[in-house]
């Protein structure tokens, strides 16, 4: 099941919850209509993983428990919350620390995961809280962004 609640004439802002899938792209479609189409390819990469590690590690692809995922525009930065039922995740490493650095590459993530490396690679901003069952994450798209992945 997909719930939407779309954005209001002249607002920014909506909320889709779904029962713990796999499948998608209906789902990252929504997600990404505000987008400018050359950040895309990186944000939809981006947000695939964050709704997976959701519904798969947090919900465990139980169907009678949801995603929610609220979204929003403010000026040039664009905000995704994704929440999960599940019982909460402590990422316990540092991958913000070096996403900077030029020579870092899958191989050398160790404990920090594949996810974790491609959420700190495509978003500015990557935050859990407390609890562990919601990421908010942080793309900006005006003048001070970073160049998307596929122009580097």
């Amino acid at each position: 099941m997909l719930a939407i609640s779309l954005r209001p004439a002249g607002r920014k802002w909506g909320t889709v919850s779904f029962a713990s899938t796999l499948h998608l792209s209906p789902v990252l479609e929504l997600l990404l209509a505000d987008v400018p189409a050359k950040w895309r390819p990186d944000i939809r990469l981006g947000l695939q993983e964050a709704l997976v590690n959701a519904a798969k590690h947090g919900n465990h692809l139980d169907p009678s428990k949801t995603v929610l995922v609220e979204f929003f525009s403010l000026e040039d930065q664009h905000w995704w919350i994704i929440a999960d039922q599940g019982a909460g995740f402590s990422p316990g490493c540092c991958c913000a620390a070096t996403v900077d650095t030029a020579e870092q590459t899958l191989d050398d993530v160790g404990d920090c995961g594949r996810g974790l490396f491609i959420l700190h690679q495509i978003f500015d901003q990557v935050h859990w809280n407390d609890d562990g069952t919601e990421l908010r994450l942080c793309k900006q798209i005006g003048s001070r962004a970073r160049f998307a992945l596929a122009h580097q």
